[in-house]
């Protein structure tokens, strides 16, 4: 018996961040069941996987297919049932993202397992097996209990702390027959951007209060020193100021930094369900009535015009 924990890899071969949270999450529920804690890496990946040990997972195995170079998540399914068996997983953790989404239901239907998408916190195993998840658009919680022999969770990102330690993974080569892929990708458009908007701990957003395309430079220079992303608000990406991939809300993407600052937001519900899982959200609006200040942790009444520019003064001076 096992945790087993999938290891989501970028196009350029790294391990994305959250996945660095459901190996620590993986860890914890395998301590808690004294169980051992192992995981999964299917894509080729370019960092040294053994060094994930000190997070906690003791053994890693690493598929080694260039037809499972890009994700596909029916040919993943059969790869990961496959290894779930060899290792006797009776746990499979996931990170609730978009790789997670699309291959934590298939395997669940695939192998019968109970599944509980978007858990916040270790499952409580002293009466059965019982996981908290948001659910609403992060509104509310449920305790959701799973009594199938093999239990699939993905894990919320940013919901989980990073824990590392000291320690090494052993590696193990699995051999795994992949089918063909119905999907072929012929080409990858790499969004610009010093830190993906999935993966930021702080995102810097902006709306209609910037008035047009061309004062997006005050965001862009207050992302920069904070080391942020940039967001924006589906006005905007409809109004073609921004790209659509940085559309956060409730038709775009949903993202949980620590740090959320929105910028010439009014902060319609259906912004907030898309960032409301924030740790700290921060207004600038120079409408006191603005709905978002509502939901605020910090706000700042005045012109963004005005503020923007001193908050990065300010910064750049510390």
């Amino acid at each position: 018996m096992c945790v087993l924990t999938f290891i989501d890899i970028a196009e350029d071969g790294s391990v994305k961040k959250s996945s660095l949270e459901a190996l620590t999450y993986g860890a914890q529920l395998a301590k808690q069941s004294g169980i051992e804690t192992q995981a999964v890496a299917i894509a080729p990946v370019t960092e040294e996987l053994s060094a994930l040990g000190k997070y906690g997972v003791t053994k890693i195995y690493q598929v080694n297919n260039e037809a499972l170079k890009h994700f596909d998540a029916q040919v993943y399914t059969k790869v990961m049932a496959a290894v779930a068996e060899q290792s006797g997983a009776t746990v499979i953790v996931f990170s609730n993202n978009a790789n997670g989404k699309a291959l934590a239901p298939r395997l669940s239907a695939r192998l019968k397992a109970g599944l509980v998408a978007g858990a916040v916190a270790l499952p409580n195993i002293t009466n059965g097996f019982t996981v908290k998840k948001s659910v609403f658009s992060g509104k509310a919680f449920a305790d959701v209990s799973i009594h199938t022999p093999v239990k699939i969770i993905s894990l919320q990102p940013n919901a989980f702390k990073t824990e590392a330690g000291e320690g090494t993974a052993e590696i193990v080569a699995f051999s795994a027959t992949a089918d063909v892929p119905k999907i072929t990708v012929t080409h990858i458009n790499k969004q610009s951007g010093e830190v993906p908007l999935a993966e930021a701990e702080i995102v810097v957003s902006g709306g209609r209060g910037l008035k047009g395309p061309e004062n997006w430079g005050i965001l862009e220079d207050l992302a920069k020193e904070l080391h942020a992303a940039l967001a924006c608000s589906r006005p905007v990406a409809d109004a073609h100021w921004r790209p659509h991939n940085e559309h956060v809300g409730q038709t775009g993407g949903a993202i949980a930094p620590n740090l959320y600052i929105a910028v010439g937001i009014s902060g319609a519900i259906q912004h907030l369900a898309g960032v409301n899982r924030s740790k700290v959200i921060v207004v600038i609006n120079k409408d006191p009535e603005a709905p978002f200040f509502k939901a605020a942790d910090y706000g700042i009444v005045g012109d963004l015009f005005d503020v923007v520019p001193k908050l990065t003064e300010a910064l750049k001076a510390g």
